[in-house]
């Protein structure tokens, strides 16, 4: 018979706290965190499951999303603000990727009528009627982009004209 005495409380306390320190570095997976949030919901029945939806103010109407994006931040290729018509705030262009493209391409040919709701960081800035099949591979926040969310996009990823440039490291020391 194998008899292992009880490990000491002080030691137990050291290796759990060790181990929460480490979580964040595991989970993490060596992976850079994407910054910029970027998604494009379709427009879909209020009688869907209310866990796969979500209702957001259109004019004086309450419409329906859904959860999942057709397009997210990771189908961008690169950006380009422009000064909105409304004044005071920005619109922004979106490149995609070949297959959002496609993708995209689908959802408007099939959906025409529906509304595509534009969420920057988080924050729904947009909304469209599909009124034909984008097939350009180009999805475009019309107004209520700010600054602080173009800041952020210009961290993330590149603008329209830039994709293959690397971005410069900024500096944190002076150098004479």
């Amino acid at each position: 018979m194998c008899f292992t005495p009880p490990m000491q409380p002080r030691l137990a306390a050291i290796l759990i706290m060790l181990f929460i320190g480490l979580c964040p570095v595991v989970s993490a997976g060596g992976k850079a965190d994407n910054k910029a949030s970027v998604s494009v919901h379709l427009e879909t029945e209020g009688t869907d499951n209310p866990k796969m939806i979500f209702p957001q103010q259109v004019g004086s109407q309450t419409r329906y999303f859904r959860r999942v994006p057709e397009v997210g931040a990771k189908d961008v290729i690169s950006f380009s603000p422009f000064p909105s018509d409304a004044g005071g705030d920005y619109g922004v262009v979106f490149k995609l990727k070949d297959n959002a493209s496609r993708r995209l391409a689908a959802v408007t040919s099939a959906n025409q009528g529906r509304w595509l709701l534009i969420m920057i960081n988080g924050r729904a800035v947009d909304g469209v009627v599909i009124d034909r099949q984008v097939d350009d591979g180009v999805v475009v926040a019309w107004k209520g982009v700010n600054l602080a969310d173009i800041a952020v996009l210009d961290d993330s990823m590149p603008r329209i004209g830039q994709e293959g440039q690397k971005k410069k490291k900024k500096q944190t020391t002076e150098q004479p």
